[in-house]
């Protein structure tokens, strides 16, 4: 079992399901795991007949669970500083990424395990789901970008009081402090409600919907002007048989056919 790779994928009406399945450590993002995600994550890129991707976790009580602290055992300053910018190296790459991302959390996410799901557009919990980074009761802090995504997200002080901490979000608490955008009684449900937000947004203009994503992102970004960004991809989107087709379509009121170009 330990030799597995602990990622399951299905491909569905353009919807790749990633299903984090580490067997007997509660999903451990290992770093087989998050190496194995990688190359998961840039298929997406590459891959035109992945239109969207849906990120879970096997069976109904955990998404996904920290770096295994055996692993961590092994860290010292010159390797902690490479396995923290690979992660985020990793993450970055779901959070940059033109085609839609959606976390469905169905159960504990803990340390990298909430910073996956932060790392993703899109957030859908389920009731019993639970979000924390407990990272400084071992002496460590919350890795692979989450310090940043996670002030960006609900702000500086709630950010330092989840992490300082170790605080244990409940679904309740996460949708209230929109850390997730909505929440499902069970898993199920959950995986419904995420297809069926997958498919509303790539139903959309799919060039539209990655420059989006790019402006959203230029807002946390110091080195962008993220209203140039949005300039620019305006233009662009100017220039596109995408903006051609959904004119013509509302004007003949119709449904568009979108083709990415």
């Amino acid at each position: 079992m330990e030799n597995r790779v602990p990622l399951e994928t299905e491909l569905e009406e353009g919807i790749l399901t990633i299903t984090l399945h580490n067997y007997g450590a509660h999903n451990s993002l290992s770093t087989t795991g998050i190496d194995a995600l990688r190359e998961l994550i840039q298929e997406v890129y590459d891959n035109s007949e992945i239109k969207s991707v849906l990120i879970t976790g096997a069976g109904e009580d955990t998404f996904a669970m920290g770096t295994p602290p055996e692993e961590i055992q092994t860290l010292n300053e010159l390797n902690g500083r490479k396995f923290s910018e690979h992660g985020q190296e990793t993450f970055a790459l779901i959070e940059n990424c033109h085609k839609p991302i959606l976390a469905a959390i169905n159960g504990a996410a803990r340390g990298e395990g909430f910073s996956l799901a932060l790392a993703c557009h899109l957030r859908i919990a389920s009731e019993n789901a639970t979000l924390s980074f407990p990272e400084v009761a071992m002496g460590t802090i919350p890795s692979f970008g989450a310090t940043q995504r996670l002030t960006h997200l609900i702000g500086k002080t709630k950010a330092l009081e989840c992490m300082m901490t170790g605080k244990l979000l409940t679904a309740a608490e996460a949708e209230a402090w929109g850390v997730v955008n909505y929440v499902e009684n069970h898993k199920e449900a959950l995986i419904r409600k995420s297809k069926a937000l997958l498919q509303e947004i790539t139903a959309q203009a799919p060039l539209a919907v990655g420059m989006v994503i790019n402006c959203v992102n230029a807002v946390y970004n110091p080195h962008e002007d993220g209203y140039q960004t949005e300039a620019n991809s305006f233009a662009h989107c100017c220039k596109t048989d995408d903006l051609k087709e959904g004119i013509a379509a509302l004007l003949e009121a119709r449904i568009p056919r979108f083709k990415g170009s």
